[in-house]
């Protein structure tokens, strides 16, 4: 077994994108992500690496355009109001089909909000990360080591799709220090990529990295052909994990450091004989579809717990379409909620309780 070295989330972030291949970042600095951007800095040179701190976020992502489309492993890195200011880049690089990879160590908002971890760009990443018809993949990891090991599947599904990928995190997990054990360097083929724009020396036809298609059948056209691969990746790409579902009443859906904490409740409330349990999307998008629709069956109940107001529970709501109750529970603009918080509400469920508070909603 390799040997773990004790990191932080950011930092592991950054070491495992160069293990994956890549050696091009552009980014600027915004807290909780900054170690990742620092990281960098001090790490790309040394191996012929290009980092460069750009002027602003609206910079470094259309430089992450030019290098995707020079076919080379680009990554950049933000936090929530500088991932707003990238989304333009970003709308551009959906449509000119260019992979990428972006992170985004979520903080409170909206507006400039507060430093402490959130998950209320959920929306934002899986709804409308930039403007037109398209999507991008995200990945939200729970711990240190998922974080790693994400980073080389989000650079290898960027290029098998040619579709940007973001992995979504928050500042619990950036600023978070947990036992690491990182993947292997040797070894790393990276694909070819015949269609980036390396030089032809009149030996083919020139390769274009363009989103713009001023005719409306053209422009049609290459987003339906778009959306065939998104069909592909729903259908394949989805990723969850499953913890105790097999006879659980009340189910928990929970992502990323929520995740964690709603673990630790479904275990408090097995104890006292509730039968609870959690599905942990891995994949936002594409949605866990498949393992939440067989759980429906089994289940009566369905919580979302979130560091937001409740965002993911509107696709949960979706898979459910009524057939089962949904519930929500979530805290904002920073403050984590406690095992203890998520196991008073499970037993409320668990007892038919209308609960009404600010922070519990039932559909």
């Amino acid at each position: 077994m390799a040997e773990k070295v004790l990191m932080k989330g950011n930092e592991a972030l950054a070491e495992a994108a160069i293990r994956a291949g890549c050696k091009t970042f552009f980014g600027y600095p915004i807290t909780p992500q900054t170690e990742l951007a620092a990281y960098m800095a001090k790490a790309l040179p040394p191996i012929g690496g290009t980092y460069l701190q750009a002027e602003s976020e609206v910079a470094a992502i259309n430089m992450v355009y030019g290098a995707s489309a020079a076919g080379v492993r680009v990554m950049t890195s933000s936090s929530s109001p500088g991932v707003s200011l990238k989304q333009e880049g970003i709308s551009y690089l959906i449509g000119a089909d260019l992979p990428a990879l972006i992170i985004n160590i979520q903080r409170g908002g909206p507006g400039l909000g507060g430093i402490q971890p959130s998950q209320a760009d959920y929306w934002q990443a899986t709804k409308a990360t930039g403007h037109g018809d398209g999507q991008i993949i995200v990945l939200a990891p729970s711990t240190v080591q998922e974080m790693t090991d994400l980073v080389a599947l989000a650079f290898d599904l960027g290029d098998k799709y040619r579709t940007p990928v973001m992995i979504l995190a928050d500042g619990l997990l950036g600023q978070m220090m947990e036992p690491v054990e990182l993947p292997e360097t040797d070894g790393v083929e990276l694909p070819e990529k015949p269609w980036a724009l390396t030089g032809h020396g009149n030996s083919r036809e020139k390769n274009m990295a363009n989103s713009m298609h001023l005719d409306p059948q053209e422009l049609e056209d290459s987003i339906l052909e778009r959306y065939e691969r998104y069909l592909v990746i729903k259908q394949d790409e989805q990723l969850a994990e499953s913890y105790l579902t097999e006879d659980a009443d009340i189910t928990l859906v929970a992502y990323g450091a929520a995740a964690r904490v709603a673990r630790s409740a479904v275990n408090k409330v097995r104890a006292e004989g509730i039968s609870a349990g959690l599905i942990r999307p891995i994949s936002l998008w594409p949605f866990s579809v498949d393992v939440i629709e067989q759980q429906v069956p089994i289940s009566s109940d369905f919580l979302s717990v979130e560091f937001s107001m409740g965002q993911m529970v509107d696709d949960l709501r979706l898979v459910v379409d009524g057939r089962k109750r949904v519930h929500f529970y979530g805290h904002t603009g920073g403050i984590v909620p406690t095992p203890d918080e998520i196991a008073d509400v499970i037993r409320r469920i668990a007892a038919g309780e209308k609960v009404n508070q600010v922070a519990f909603r039932s559909y």
